[in-house]
């Protein structure tokens, strides 16, 4: 207890706690990246293996006799079966102690890894800058963690898991049913219309283009933000992303070179707008208002 009241009667203890204990949780989120799709691959393949074919390749795929999860196997190097010892599982310290390669054979960790968790680290520290020590601050850092995980596994995969884009609803029209940052009819309308919205315009350009423009777990993530953040938000949000996505996506196009006919993932774009959104999306709104 007497730990708690300091956190919440000293800032920068409160910061450094969270900076820390988020780098934790970015290495957590490094497995959940990693292994979750993964999982979510080898069920598909018991449940239709007619898919086989259209699965990336691993090891866990293909052998679906052995236990697969969060937990399990321990960690690994992918390339020499190495066993990652306790000291090698320090956020970001053991990346810098090992230069960035594997004890056993030398092969290169990625940068993945450590982005991961120093993204982490500052995304939840800056809540700070919006929330105070309590319940918004806390339902805010998972609300962080979530987007995190699945932006990342939006852009290695292309895919948005239910698991965590109907988690993430579930939990936004929970802690609004105590009001804490939108009221409950709010937040329920928040998220029909965050779904109906991508709904409609991916059957536009459907019907207009006879292709798919977004995936249905876009759907899905733009109603958790609603859920989370009122009906409200919803325009700055979809404006955000569009705009971001947009700029990016031409960038690529005309600097990378890259295939206009290649789909981008569209849920990082939603997600880091609806971060901007819980953070300081009412300052922007009134700051859009005032200019008029």
């Amino acid at each position: 207890m007497k730990l708690l009241q300091l956190l919440a009667d000293n800032l920068v203890w409160l910061a450094i706690f969270i900076a820390l204990f988020s780098l934790l949780i970015g290495s957590f989120l490094n497995v959940v990246i990693l292994r979750f799709p993964v999982m979510m691959f080898r069920s598909w393949k018991q449940d239709c293996l007619e898919m086989d074919s259209n699965l990336p390749k691993h090891p866990a795929i293909d052998d679906l006799s052995k236990p697969f999860n969060l937990l399990k196997p321990d960690s690994h190097c992918p390339k020499c079966q190495a066993p990652v010892r306790a000291w090698q599982n320090i956020p970001l310290l053991s990346w810098v102690l090992l230069r960035g390669k594997c004890a056993g054979c030398g092969t290169p960790i990625g940068l993945r890894y450590p982005a991961v968790e120093i993204a982490t680290a500052i995304l939840s520290t800056a809540l700070l800058l919006v929330y105070p020590w309590g319940w918004q601050l806390a339902a805010m850092l998972v609300f962080t963690w979530l987007l995190i995980s699945m932006s990342v596994i939006d852009i290695d995969h292309q895919i948005l898991p239910d698991t965590m884009t109907l988690s993430l609803l579930w939990l936004g029209l929970l802690v609004n049913s105590q009001g804490l940052f939108t009221d409950l009819e709010s937040a329920v309308y928040g998220a029909a219309a965050g779904y109906l919205a991508l709904w409609s315009v991916f059957w536009i350009f459907k019907l207009v283009t006879g292709k798919e423009g977004m995936g249905y777990g876009d759907f899905k993530l733009l109603a958790a933000l609603g859920a989370w953040l009122g009906v409200q938000s919803l325009p700055l949000i979809i404006l955000l992303s569009s705009v971001v996505g947009a700029v990016v996506g031409i960038a690529g196009i005309i600097i990378l070179g890259r295939d206009k006919n290649v789909p981008i993932p569209f849920g990082p774009y939603l997600a880091a707008a609806g971060w901007i959104a819980a953070l300081w999306g009412n300052d922007i709104s009134q700051w859009y208002l005032g200019r008029f």
